[in-house]
């Protein structure tokens, strides 16, 4: 499974309680796909850099999970059906892999060293 990093933006100003029952149903829409979620982070209420003709604002909630690569699919039908998440983008997290130095700078190191 890969892990991956879901950004939802949700139209629930002024309701605090639909803001929980919409992550329950994301958590376990998840679930539900195959995959475990590691994190959510809400972020609370933001204004947007470019107001819409309906809305200035919206909630913001940062989602952390792992889930299979046919998840992804899914879970983004699933939230273009839903009215109250407004806009989403899932990223997958790819790990950074290790800074290994080039040979030849082992190579002049060591004959340097072999110089001495």
């Amino acid at each position: 499974m890969k892990r991956y990093e879901g950004l939802l933006i949700l139209d629930v100003i002024g309701n605090e309680d639909a803001e929980k029952n919409i992550i329950e149903r994301v958590q376990k829409e998840i679930e539900h796909q195959g995959g475990t979620v590691e994190t959510v982070q809400k972020m609370g209420p933001k204004p947007f850099a470019r107001p819409t003709t309906k809305r200035s604002a919206a909630h913001y909630v940062n989602v952390i999970f792992a889930a299979p690569g046919k998840a992804i699919g899914a879970l983004d039908t699933k939230f273009h059906l839903d009215n109250e998440v407004f806009r989403w983008q899932i990223t997958e997290i790819v790990p950074e892999k290790p800074y290994k130095p080039r040979r030849e700078k082992k190579a002049a190191a060591a004959a340097a060293a072999a110089a001495r």
